[in-house]
């Protein structure tokens, strides 16, 4: 991997969704780097959001407000004048779209567009990764893995979201970014698309990690919906890991990078839930789980796989732990918290640390 810190030291960082699980995970990266962060986000939910428990106001200047709120946006980003955009900021649940699809697609889709927007406004040269999701591709619930050039689509309103969020970073792209004419507007533009992150810190609702540590908690059996149902599972620093390191192909080679780019696991690393389920309990060494019968259910994708050879071969990206090691790496982190609280931050800090140097 190349060399993140010489290309992230001192350099501002504009990163939306910052308060958020992956967010949160990016700004302590970012600010092990030596970036000067701003982040632009929604308020963190719980005490316990892993915002607060790494003290992310300490690491960043935090703007808390919406995505939708586009003058604020714009004004935002034109006061920081970032040399860098990570746009993480997103309604990223699958069954929550169902309960509010005007709203997903307005902060996923329009969203997007006002991140664009603002930086069009940039009179600055500007590296920006802007990151979707697995599930914008047409989901054909085949053996195939899904490459970047594949149909976009999506059944539910937050892969639909998502698959809109492309077609306007594309729109953008080509109408006010266009590579012909780099040399005027200076703006070096990649969406990432990766899914079902795995890590330390994740509380949301109807996520399996999530679900899994509150049912050990409070001694009960783990719920599995889907079990059969399999997916691209990575720890969320594979990702991470991908976008920084696209954001400096990037910007050393704008006209080069410029494009969309899958995040995922090896094909042996894909898991059906119950599989995963399974693993996460004998790691944590306790628990049962059950598979009730359950109707009237969401529409929720059956098989979904990524072709991540374009990131491997031209990116020199690789993931860099199994299946199984992601999910011992974010139990244990679910462990270290439940012993210790208030060291908790620097057990987050060494997992990162432990990642960037880790050999494959």
């Amino acid at each position: 991997m190349m060399n993140l810190p010489s290309t992230y030291q001192d350099k501002k960082v504009f990163l939306t969704g910052h308060t958020g699980f992956k967010g949160a995970w990016l700004l302590q990266w970012l600010h092990l780097l030596g970036a000067q962060v701003k982040g632009y986000a929604l308020a963190p939910e719980h005490d316990e959001d892993l915002y607060n428990l790494i003290e992310g106001d300490t690491l960043c200047e935090s703007v808390i407000a919406d995505l939708r709120d586009a003058a604020r946006l714009e004004q935002e980003v034109l006061r920081f004048q970032p040399d860098f955009i990570f746009h993480l900021a997103a309604q990223p649940l699958v069954r929550l779209s169902y309960e509010i699809p005007a709203a997903t697609f307005a902060v996923n889709a329009i969203g997007t567009a006002y991140v664009l927007d603002a930086v069009r406004k940039l009179e600055k040269p500007c590296t920006v990764v802007l990151i979707t999701t697995d599930k914008v591709y047409e989901n054909q619930e085949w053996v195939y893995s899904y490459r970047e050039t594949d149909r976009l689509g999506g059944y539910d309103p937050y892969s639909a979201s998502k698959a809109c969020a492309e077609l306007v970073i594309n729109s953008y792209t080509q109408s006010f970014f266009n590579p012909a004419a780099f040399s005027h507007h200076q703006k070096g533009i990649a969406s990432a698309r990766a899914g079902n992150v795995i890590g330390g810190g994740d509380w949301a609702k109807d996520r399996i990690i999530p679900d899994i540590v509150r049912a050990l908690r409070a001694g009960q059996p783990v719920t599995v919906r889907n079990p059969k149902a399999v997916r691209p599972w990575q720890h969320v620093l594979e990702p991470l890991g991908g976008y920084l390191l696209l954001g400096a192909r990037l910007a050393a080679e704008p006209l080069r990078y410029g494009s969309a780019w899958n995040f995922g696991p090896y094909a042996e690393d894909n898991k059906v839930v119950e599989a995963l389920v399974k693993t996460a309990l004998a790691i944590w060494g306790s628990g049962t789980y059950e598979k009730p019968t359950l109707t009237n259910q969401p529409h929720e994708a059956g098989l979904l796989k990524l072709d991540i050879s374009k990131a491997v071969s031209e990116l020199a990206w690789q993931p860099q732990y199994t299946a199984d090691k992601a999910i011992s790496q974010t139990l244990e982190w679910y462990k270290a918290y439940d012993a210790q609280p208030t060291a908790i931050r620097d057990f987050t800090v060494q997992q990162i640390k432990t990642f960037a140097t880790h050999e494959s």
